[in-house]
């Protein structure tokens, strides 16, 4: 299962931290062993059930959220200096990670993605927070999680979590 996340996620290979990138596997790993959602789908299955007739790939999206997020970064990084403190590798993580939980938001009947049961009840960033918390990843990660959709808009966002907060919503945005 490692060989087809990291075929899927080649931006884990990004994270310095070797330690933190098999945390961000292993969340993967659970994720796709509790759902009956498989890597495969994640490249054709619609990344929102929000938009109707959604042509956007689950994991076209993702990634581009995450290549977004640590551009942005990097361009912050150049201009601003060190009037700002960026962790690329949390930054990295919580991108990969920010919907981890529609694993368990979502589920597959007769061949379409609908929003499960427990989606009806919970939503991807708190099954998401879940399940990071259950591979104890740093709490920067599960804070970028847990506040990178508008249940994090009443919280004070860190760095990283407004840049991945914005790099998700400037690539969900204009497809509404």
């Amino acid at each position: 299962m490692k060989e087809k996340i990291l075929e899927l996620w080649p931006e884990i290979n990004w994270i310095k931290d070797i330690s933190l990138q098999e945390k961000v596997i292993a969340c993967w790993e659970f994720a796709l062993n509790n759902s009956n959602i498989n890597p495969e789908d994640l490249k054709t299955i619609p990344f929102t059930l929000l938009i109707k007739d959604c042509k956007i790939s689950f994991i076209n999206h993702k990634r581009t959220c995450v290549q977004l997020a640590v551009e942005i970064a990097r361009i912050m990084q150049n201009n601003f200096g060190e009037s700002i403190n960026i962790n690329m590798d949390y930054l990295i993580a919580g991108a990969i990670l920010i919907d981890v939980g529609k694993l368990i938001e979502y589920e597959k009947v007769d061949g379409k993605i609908q929003t499960s049961k427990a989606g009806d009840l919970i939503r991807h960033p708190f099954s998401g927070l879940a399940i990071a918390s259950r591979f104890n990843l740093p709490y920067e990660v599960q804070h970028i999680i847990a506040t990178h959709s508008k249940e994090g808009d009443l919280g004070k966002r860190t760095i990283e979590s407004i840049i991945v907060h914005h790099a998700d919503f400037v690539s969900f945005d204009i497809f509404k």
